[in-house]
């Protein structure tokens, strides 16, 4: 099986965050048909590893791709579109899988290199707290200096042929936020009997979008206030999330929106709360690996743009916390739409650039 084959049968058989056992089971037998030695990780995900010829087995460079799809009913007219009703590879992590297993193919092939490579199949990207949580709690890599831990995603605003690197700071973190407003509800028309919950919710709301700046980015996607026209409701929810770039941020605008929760609670005569869920941790790229690698793509004849800090998230943060790392973004054209949505649609031309980038980062960190 070769690398575009592998892509399509994923395509074709996507698996929700921590259920991917088809798509694990793909994985397991493309590795067994190349004799590459893996084991299973984080229940649904699989941990190749190729030892190389020479050197110190024990310097090794982790490579990362995420296997997990999302709850979108595909809406594409190819030959290998979605089986699973409402189930769809929208963010590309069939073409990171499909990369991913043909770099191993061809390192396993001829293991001209210094130290050990792992392939980390990663479950569970899309579903907060992130599949790296479950990896880094077995320690898989114990007994191992990692030398870098390195990753993609596929990016449409890149052309096929293109990379964007990002030194240093690159990827938000990010928290979901969830408020809850709980008062006396009632008869609208009789406004001394109730408590305003849905105006203590617009409060709430508002004063949260507020904080919204270049490093901090809050919204709040969901409203639930099931009153009618003359009906005001005894209990108000809402959900959104929260970006930010800087620790000290975080823990600051986390402070606030609960001491606001208690300035609404006095306001309205109401119960306010405010449930935090940490997410991903930013992703902090090692500049001299970005540097590097900026190198390593100019000589490969892939163009190289610099890109700026992204407020979306990745779970590929929890790596970065710990080892030397380095993510970046692959072109798949502009014409692949955009990611999660029905109709995204990858170029696989960019798997042969996903995967000549990759091997050669690989080659160039176990080599020095």
């Amino acid at each position: 099986m070769n690398s575009i084959e592998l892509r399509r049968a994923l395509h074709r058989n996507p698996e929700l965050s921590f259920q991917e056992h088809d798509t694990q089971r793909l994985i397991i037998e493309a590795l067994e048909a190349e004799g590459i030695s893996y084991r299973k990780i984080a229940n649904t995900g699989v941990l190749a590893k190729i030892e190389g010829e020479r050197g110190n087995l024990r310097r090794a460079v982790v490579l990362r791709a995420d296997i997990d799809a999302l709850p979108i009913k595909e809406l594409n007219n190819v030959e290998y579109c979605s089986v699973r009703e409402g189930v769809m590879h929208a963010c590309g992590h069939d073409m990171h899988t499909a990369i991913l297993f043909g770099v191993l193919q061809a390192m396993n092939r001829k293991r001209d290199f210094e130290g050990t490579l792992f392939g980390l199949f990663q479950p569970g990207e899309e579903l907060n707290p992130g599949g790296a949580v479950k990896v880094l709690e077995e320690h898989p890599f114990e007994g191992y200096d990692v030398a870098a831990v390195i990753g993609e995603h596929v990016d449409a605003t890149l052309e096929v042929g293109e990379i964007g690197i990002c030194p240093g700071q690159f990827m938000a973190s990010n928290d979901e936020l969830r408020f809850y407003i709980s008062g006396r509800g009632g008869h609208a028309a009789r406004r001394s009997t109730i408590d305003d919950s849905v105006s203590a919710m617009a409060d709430m709301i508002l004063r949260s979008t507020a904080l919204n700046t270049a490093e901090c980015v809050l919204s709040i996607g969901r409203v639930i206030a099931d009153g009618a026209t003359n009906v005001i409701p005894e209990k108000v929810y809402a959900e959104g999330t929260m970006r930010t770039f800087d620790k000290e941020l975080r823990e600051r605008t986390h402070s606030y929106l609960h001491n606001n929760a208690r300035s609404i609670s006095e306001k309205y005569n109401v119960k306010a709360e405010v449930d935090i869920s940490y997410g991903y941790p930013c992703v902090v790229n090692d500049v001299m690996l970005a540097y590097e690698a900026m190198i390593v793509a100019s000589d490969e004849g892939i163009t190289v743009r610099e890109l700026k800090p992204m407020t979306t998230a990745e779970d590929f943060g929890h790596y970065t916390e710990v080892y030397p790392s380095l993510f970046y973004r692959l072109g798949v054209g502009s014409m692949a739409g955009g990611s999660h949505t029905a109709t995204f649609l990858p170029d696989e031309r960019a798997i042969e650039i996903g995967e000549r980038m990759m091997q050669r980062m690989a080659l160039h960190v176990l080599n020095k």
